[in-house]
């Protein structure tokens, strides 16, 4: 609650975000499915801002990344974003600074994750929670369908230990979720 109020000026929880969060705090993997506008994100972003580590965000849209990021840049929360939209040096430095522990969230495209160099980076560095936003996109049963989604269960393998995992969205039937579930394990 506290990180509620210092960071986001809230001095309460919406429905159903207080849950998700004690879960992931209590060291179990979620699956959140609440309706667009109901505080998703807030669901990842204070426990990272509670855990040890840094917290991957892996998200499908550049321009959801950049708004992501600048909104917690702006509350005081160290974030950054590696995507297709950087030069080599800005990804380079990003992932220096992210790798000396100065980013509490770094969010990722899911094709990000089984380039080389992020996964040598990834299995260096402490990463306490894997988060997936928009996670219907992993499903084929999906609106918004993303085959890279499907390696997310690999790249949790190759690192030298397993973070949390949290998955959210606004879109998931029953097969969806089902599909999410076995997708992330």
């Amino acid at each position: 609650r506290e990180a509620l109020r210092q960071y986001f000026g809230h001095s309460d929880f919406r429905r159903g975000q207080r849950k998700l969060i004690e879960a992931v705090l209590g060291g179990r993997d979620v699956l959140g499915v609440m309706p667009t506008g109901g505080g998703k994100s807030m669901c990842y972003q204070i426990p990272a801002l509670c855990l040890g580590g840094t917290t991957l965000v892996i998200s499908p849209l550049i321009s959801l990344m950049k708004d992501q990021v600048g909104a917690l840049n702006e509350a005081g929360v160290p974030a950054a974003c590696i995507n297709s939209a950087l030069s080599f040096e800005e990804m380079r430095d990003a992932l220096y600074f992210a790798g000396r522990g100065q980013y509490k969230l770094l969010y990722v495209a899911p094709e990000r994750l089984t380039a080389p160099f992020f996964l040598d980076f990834a299995r260096r560095v402490p990463i306490s929670m894997v988060t997936v936003d928009e996670a219907h996109c992993i499903s084929q049963w999906g609106q918004d369908f993303r085959p890279s989604y499907l390696k997310i269960l690999d790249f949790l393998a190759a690192l030298p230990q397993r973070p949390l995992v949290s998955a959210f969205t606004a879109t998931a039937t029953a097969e969806v979720r089902d599909d999410i579930i076995r997708a992330l394990g």
